[in-house]
């Protein structure tokens, strides 16, 4: 008998109770669905979101703790590049950029405002 239903992308990770993909290498951190049209209209707002995903909805069966019985990813999480790509903090310390302006001479000093002088 089908317990839950579970939502798996093309490499083979869950979608998880954190809004975010998840290896399901901790089956309590996989969502789950009681019913199957639940799940169907979650993965199509998660497609409408990411034109790339290819998912399907899984029929699982409960383990004695309650969590979903599924098979955990063999396919690393790409969370570090996109937490990179988040933040900006994909240059690397030493850039050219720092070099450049260390070389370079101290530029002249803006030249002032005349100001007003008595004849």
């Amino acid at each position: 008998m089908t317990d839950v239903f579970v939502i798996r992308n093309q490499l083979g990770h869950y979608w998880g109770k954190s809004k975010a993909w998840v290896d399901g290498s901790e089956a309590r951190a996989v969502m789950r669905a009681k019913h199957q049209d639940e799940a169907i209209n979650t993965l199509f707002e998660l497609s409408s979101k990411d034109i790339d995903l290819r998912g399907e909805v899984i029929a699982a069966e409960l383990s004695q703790r309650g969590e979903p019985v599924i098979e955990s990813s063999q396919i690393p999480l790409v969370l570090e590049a996109e937490t990179e790509a988040e933040t900006g903090t994909t240059e690397p310390e030493d850039s050219p950029t720092d070099e450049v302006a260390a070389t370079e001479p101290d530029a002249p000093a803006e030249p002032t405002a005349p100001t007003a002088q008595s004849v």
